[in-house]
């Protein structure tokens, strides 16, 4: 990637950032759109995890990365804190690894 280009994305980016702020008291968004933005960004978000949880470059990731999300997923969705979620969701997931790959052998 050349300079000029991580120079534009880093200024598009930047003034992004900055220009939500500057519009937030002049910017008036009807209910329904204000609804609409915050659907998207929950569908766009749970896009996201369902894509990086089920594939790994082009193929499935496997059964064990599924059920980490899975369990992380759930204890988020408990209020659990954020350590403890983080370090479930691995050790449920090494530990389907393990028993998975010990089935298979």
């Amino acid at each position: 990637m050349t300079l000029g280009i991580v120079v534009a994305l880093a200024a598009g980016t930047y003034a992004l950032r900055v220009i939500g702020p500057l519009l937030r008291g002049r910017l008036h968004l009807p209910e329904r759109g204000r609804w609409l933005l915050s659907t998207a960004s929950l569908v766009l978000l749970g896009a996201f995890v369902a894509t990086s949880a089920l594939y790994e470059s082009g193929a499935f990731a496997g059964l064990a990365r599924v059920g980490g999300v899975v369990v992380g997923g759930v204890l988020a969705w408990r209020r659990a804190p954020f350590v403890v979620v983080v370090l479930v969701a691995a050790g449920v997931a090494a530990g389907m690894r393990v028993l998975l790959d010990a089935s298979f052998m």
